[in-house]
């Protein structure tokens, strides 16, 4: 653009028009155990670019509207509204960026002895009847915001299920171009198997037959194997898991998973490179919120 017109060379990317879109609310800047001033610092509002950019709002919630009754549009109206107004940080009144919010009565669940069973008990009601019902499995998951909490709601679902378990252990080595540089020799099989990290499948991985999970890898995008797609496992055989998909255009087809070997995508947080051979594939009658992005759940 600078070569076709010289008056543009002073102007961000060369005078073309670039529109960033989003909900500044939910994308957010991940930056690794970065301070809320480091966060704030990443985000588009902190560049030089932001004094060149012209902020256009969509005001209507096209989307909660389709298919709703008068009733139903007004309370979803206030409900939006609500969420917009502590996305704005004017909910609760005056505050320095903490403050107390009373949640509806309609969002909590009131009765709690064992959290994690009553969680499961409201989103997966008559789970074991409905395990083979895809309809009433993609419409559903619990979000919570770390792994360690997916992990044991997880667990628990797991344990629900009265099948043979059948245990998954990984294959776990030094890249070829870190070995002999000394950093790989020190670190032991034992320590790259305790290793996890976001988009790799841990070591150890627990499948049984009518457990959901969630592939971690794009595959074959043709079939609708991505990142992100739900699937039941049907039979976890030895060398291949045969699944049913649960989500998309390609929902009730029967596919194989294989064994894959993957790397980390972030290389930057670990002492070494390394790859893992172990099924693409994770349990996730629970998932992160960030996970669930994509996701059509009702």
């Amino acid at each position: 653009m600078r070569v076709l017109d010289v008056g543009n060379a002073e102007l961000p990317f060369g005078g073309k028009v670039v529109v960033f879109g989003g909900d500044f609310r939910q994308t957010l800047p991940v930056v690794s155990k970065g301070s809320r001033a480091v966060v704030v610092a990443a985000s588009l509002c902190s560049s030089y670019l932001w004094s060149f950019c012209k902020v256009l709002r969509l005001t209507k919630n096209m989307r909660l509207q389709v298919g709703s009754s008068t009733d139903n549009v007004e309370e979803l109206r206030k409900f939006s509204e609500w969420l917009l107004e502590i996305g704005d940080g004017i909910a609760g009144g005056e505050n320095d960026g903490e403050v107390d919010l009373e949640l509806p009565a309609d969002l909590l669940i009131q009765d709690v002895t064992n959290p994690i069973k009553t969680l499961v008990d409201v989103t997966y009601p008559d789970l074991l009847a409905q395990l083979w019902n895809p309809e009433y499995l993609q419409q559903r998951a619990i979000l919570t915001p770390t792994h360690e909490i997916v992990e044991s709601v997880n667990e628990y679902v797991f344990s629900l299920i009265k099948k043979d378990e059948r245990i998954y252990i990984s294959s776990d080595e030094v890249c070829s171009d870190d070995r002999g540089t000394g950093d790989g020799d020190i670190h032991s099989t034992e320590f790259l198997n305790s290793i996890k990290c976001v988009g790799l499948p841990n070591h150890q991985l627990k499948l049984k037959v009518g457990a959901m999970v969630m592939l971690l890898r794009n595959i074959d995008q043709s079939r609708g194997l991505c990142n992100g797609t739900r699937l039941i496992v049907t039979d976890p055989g030895a060398r291949v898991i045969r699944c049913t998909v649960l989500t998309g255009s390609h929902k009730v087809d029967r596919v194989h998973i294989d064994l894959l070997t993957l790397t980390p995508s972030d290389t930057s947080r670990f002492p070494v490179r390394f790859s893992r051979r172990q099924f693409p594939i994770a349990v996730c009658f629970a998932m992160t919120i960030n996970k669930s992005q994509g996701q059509s759940l009702s």
